[in-house]
């Protein structure tokens, strides 16, 4: 034991790492539904290792945050600027509110309290579950122009107060605003109501499930031997398609089997089909499935089946499908065979229906026969086909303009302003993120890669906070006391019952929306499947994207807000 802990001490990578495997797997237990979460095991463990007072030199900290950084802004950037069209501009102008009482809440109690900017900014982190406020706030201290001790000591105490204020940032969020919030807006039962008639004036059916789940359906192919009177001296393909249409089914035939034959090539709109005939149906599941109660029995033949299809993920670019609704591109000749299986917008899955709205940037994907998906993609916008490659000169270039801008500094009765490198990081990954959303042609990051850079470089930045913080954290934890839990507490509940109330009197918006905001503008996702869970209901996610961008710049920036307000 005492060969390995000198080995930690001599390579303090092998710390780092220690801390990234413990705290990930901690991060995954979960008791009941509670889970401690990775950034928060990650630092626990940091502070644990660090008790072997190991010494992490280099810039190796400051590398990973600045990756985060610009891979947050990446990922949130169109939706960021989408937000400043007329539509968008109500959703923002909220966040941005909410964002501002995210700041002063934590700030007045930390006057109150007689916090230091330390302290403060640990209050900040902790209460508003925004972990990148401890990097900002740790480069915005050590630009102040104080004394070593002095910065040591704020620096060490941010950490302390993350941790302690926390736990009940994420667990009481999710609590607030799946259980408070539906009261506040009149009861469970109205709320569920109101998302199910906006479902209903969105174009779900009666046929749906409650609790309508993305990975519950998709697109599938379906075979059936047609024994309907309905086709009674034979009807064409053209025929039937209309009379799924008639019925608010996007269903196509894509292959048909007569006298025991099949076709081989594209099958033609008026090719006639009679009883006994076979066909393959394609479309959403939810409406595929349910055709043996008409057309006729299904055929499970894999033959029949065999033919090339496709799933092809397409990042909406032309204006004539930006700001148009999935019932208006539905109908468009181009997507005759083929359907809409998902859409993400900013890495949040919203549900599929005929009023749905798809903004610019969003990645859809298309599936059917190739030849009809290829069709339907270049008339959409550009394939973002799968690739391993990320476009390494953006990020690089990115960072590095923005580390600059972000060291720019200007002097206010002497005090010293500047986003710090941090900062104009995030700034440019929304710039190159918006630029990648107009222009998709460079500037690709994967989302496995986004998923390194966001969760790997924010992890890996926070596993060296805790160790460098380590030797100091239990006589931090005896200066902040256990009454910051509840004052941590309170700067989270204060925040999201504000933004439920402005939501609901100032902005009037819809009960499903109301939610969806209020979590994207505290930026808690995992409040968002708790409110979707509790409402059995996708709708709240249509809310949750552009408050989503803002309040992730906003919050992050507030870390160099906090540290000069106090």
């Amino acid at each position: 034991m005492e060969w390995i802990v000198n080995q930690l001490r001599e390579h303090p990578e092998l710390a780092i790492f220690l801390t990234i495997f413990a705290g990930f797997w901690i991060g995954k237990l979960k008791i009941g539904k509670f889970s401690l979460g990775t950034v928060t095991s990650v630092l626990l463990v940091g502070v644990l290792v660090g008790q072997l007072n190991i010494t992490v030199d280099g810039p190796i900290k400051s590398v990973f945050f600045l990756l985060f950084l610009f891979a947050i802004g990446y990922k949130v950037g169109p939706q960021f600027f989408r937000g400043l069209k007329k539509d968008g501009l109500p959703q923002m102008g909220f966040a941005a509110l909410m964002c501002i009482i995210c700041l002063l809440a934590p700030w007045a109690l930390a006057k109150i309290m007689g916090y230091n900017a330390g302290e403060a900014a640990g209050l900040l982190a902790g209460s508003q579950t925004i972990s990148a406020v401890i990097g900002v706030a740790e480069d915005t201290i050590k630009g102040l122009g104080l004394s070593a001790a002095e910065q040591a000591s704020y620096i060490n105490i941010i950490p302390v107060a993350y941790a302690v204020t926390y736990i009940f940032g994420t667990a009481g969020s999710a609590w607030i605003l799946a259980s408070i919030g539906p009261r506040m807006l009149g009861g469970l039962d109205k709320v569920k109501a109101a998302c199910k008639e906006l479902e209903g004036k969105m174009g779900k059916t009666d046929a749906d499930e409650p609790g309508f789940m993305e990975a519950a359906r998709p697109v599938v192919f379906r075979a059936y031997k047609i024994t309907n009177d309905w086709f009674g001296n034979g009807k064409t393909i053209a025929e039937l398609e209309k009379h799924f249409q008639k019925e608010n089914k996007n269903l196509f035939v894509e292959r048909v089997r007569q006298e025991g034959q099949l076709t081989i090539k594209e099958v033609s709109p008026d090719l006639i089909l009679k009883k006994n005939d076979e066909v393959v149906l394609s479309g959403r599941r939810e409406f595929v499935i349910g055709e043996e109660d008409w057309i006729g029995p299904e055929v499970l033949d894999a033959l029949l089946l065999d033919f090339p299809a496709e799933t092809l993920p397409v990042m909406v670019t032309r204006k004539t499908c930006a700001t148009r609704n999935v019932e208006y591109i539905n109908s468009q000749k181009f997507m005759h065979g083929v359907s809409i299986k998902s859409i993400n917008r900013s890495g949040v899955k919203i549900p599929v229906l005929a009023k749905t709205v798809i903004d610019a940037g969003d990645v859809i994907e298309l599936v059917g026969m190739k030849r009809d998906v290829e069709v339907a993609a270049k008339q959409m916008g550009y394939v973002d086909r799968p690739t391993n490659q990320t476009d390494m000169i953006f990020v690089g270039l990115g960072i590095l303009l923005g580390g600059l801008f972000g060291a720019l500094t200007i002097h206010l009765g002497g005090v010293p302003l500047s986003l710090s490198t941090s900062g104009g990081a995030l700034i440019m990954g929304l710039i190159f993120g918006w630029l990648r959303g107009k222009h998709p042609t460079f500037g690709r990051i994967p989302e496995p890669a986004q998923w390194i850079l966001n969760n790997v470089g924010l992890n890996m930045f926070i596993a060296v906070v805790g160790i460098s913080a380590g030797p100091g954290f239990v006589a931090g934890f005896q200066q902040v006391g256990i009454s910051l839990f509840v004052v941590g507490a309170l700067a989270t509940a204060i925040p999201l019952i504000a933004g439920l109330l402005m939501a609901k009197y100032i902005f009037k918006f819809h009960p499903a929306y109301v939610l969806g905001c209020t979590a994207g503008a505290r930026t808690t996702t995992a409040a968002l499947g708790a409110i979707q869970d509790a409402v059995e209901s996708q709708t709240p996610a249509l809310g949750y994207t552009v408050t989503y961008a803002v309040g992730n710049t906003l919050l992050i920036i507030w870390g160099v807000a906090i540290v000069l307000m106090m």
